[in-house]
C-alpha cells in the first residue's frame, strides 16, 4: 500500500493527527521530525512543512527523496481574500502562484524563471478526493466550534491559492496583492506561505499533490489576533477530520 505524506506548518495545526497516528515511529532528518505511522490504517508520514517557501520545499524534498511517499496532502490555514471566503470556510487549492515572485524584465511578474508558467496546479484526482473529504469535516465541524464561525455553514470553495514570504496582515497589502494578480487574470481565494514551494517540487518529481486550508482570518488588519486564536482552537480539530475522512478514500 502505498505511502502518503501529511504536510503541516505549524506544530498547532499537526498535534491532533499526531495523537492519532498508530505504531508512531519518529525519524530525524534535514533538521525535521517526520513520524511514520499508520491513520485509519493507512501507511504515512507526518511532516511540519515549517513556515515559508524555502522550508516547505526543504521538506517536501525529504519526503520523496528519503521516504519514496507517493502523494503529499497539506493541511492548514490561510487568509481569505476572494469574494464571499470568510473565517470557518475551507478552501481546497486547484494550483498556487507566488504572489511576492518578480524577476522582471527578464520574465514576466509571477512567472516562474524557466518554467514558462505562473501557476502550479494541483493534482486532479487527489483534489477531487481532498474536496469530498473535506465537505463532509466541515459540515461536522459546524457543530462542534460554530461559535468560530462566521455563517452558519462553512462554505468549501475550490481554487486558486497565493503563497508568499511575509504574513499578510493588513487590508491594503491584500489590496494590492489581488490587484497585481488580477492584472494577469489570476484571482486566488486564500493566501498563505507555502503551498506554491510544495506544489513545484511536487511537479519536479511528478508527485501528486493537493492543498486544503481552513480560513482563519481575511489577511487584513485583524489578521494577527484572529490567526493566533483560530490555529489555538480551531485549526487541530479540523485537519484531523478532514484526514481521517480523506484516508480511507486513499488506495
Amino acid at each position: 500500500m502505498s505511502t502518503t505524506a501529511i504536510l503541516s506548518a505549524l506544530p498547532e495545526e499537526q498535534r491532533g493527527l499526531i495523537e492519532q497516528l498508530v505504531h508512531p515511529v519518529a525519524i530525524h532528518r534535514a533538521g525535521r521530525v517526520f513520524w511514520r505511522g499508520e491513520l485509519v490504517g493507512r501507511p504515512v508520514v507526518l511532516a511540519l512543512s515549517k513556515i515559508g517557501k524555502v522550508a516547505a520545499a526543504t521538506t517536501a524534498t525529504t519526503l520523496i527523496e528519503a521516504f519514496g511517499v507517493a502523494r503529499i496532502v497539506f493541511t492548514g490555514v490561510a487568509g481569505g481574500v476572494g469574494p464571499g471566503v470568510v473565517v470557518g470556510d475551507a478552501v481546497v487549492a486547484t494550483g498556487f502562484v507566488q504572489h511576492d515572485l518578480d524577476a522582471s524584465p527578464l520574465f514576466p511578474r509571477y512567472e516562474v524563471p524557466l518554467y514558462d508558467r505562473r501557476q502550479f496546479d494541483c493534482d486532479g484526482a487527489l483534489t477531487a478526493i481532498l474536496l469530498e473529504a473535506t465537505c463532509a469535516a466541515l459540515v461536522r465541524a459546524r457543530g462542534q466550534f460554530g461559535q468560530k464561525f462566521k455563517r452558519e455553514r462553512p462554505v468549501v470553495h475550490a481554487g486558486l491559492i497565493a503563497s508568499g514570504d511575509r504574513f499578510v496582515s493588513s487590508a491594503i497589502e491584500s489590496r494590492c496583492l489581488l490587484d497585481g494578480l488580477k492584472d494577469v487574470g489570476l484571482a486566488p481565494l486564500a493566501v498563505e506561505m507555502e503551498g506554491a514551494a510544495v506544489a513545484q517540487v511536487c511537479h519536479d518529481y511528478g508527485v501528486p499533490f493537493a492543498a486544503v486550508r481552513t480560513i482563519s482570518d481575511c489577511a487584513d488588519d485583524q489578521a494577527p489576533q484572529d490567526f493566533s486564536r483560530f490555529v489555538r482552537e480551531v485549526a487541530s480539530p479540523c485537519a484531523r477530520a478532514i484526514v481521517q475522512n480523506l484516508m480511507p478514500m486513499l488506495l
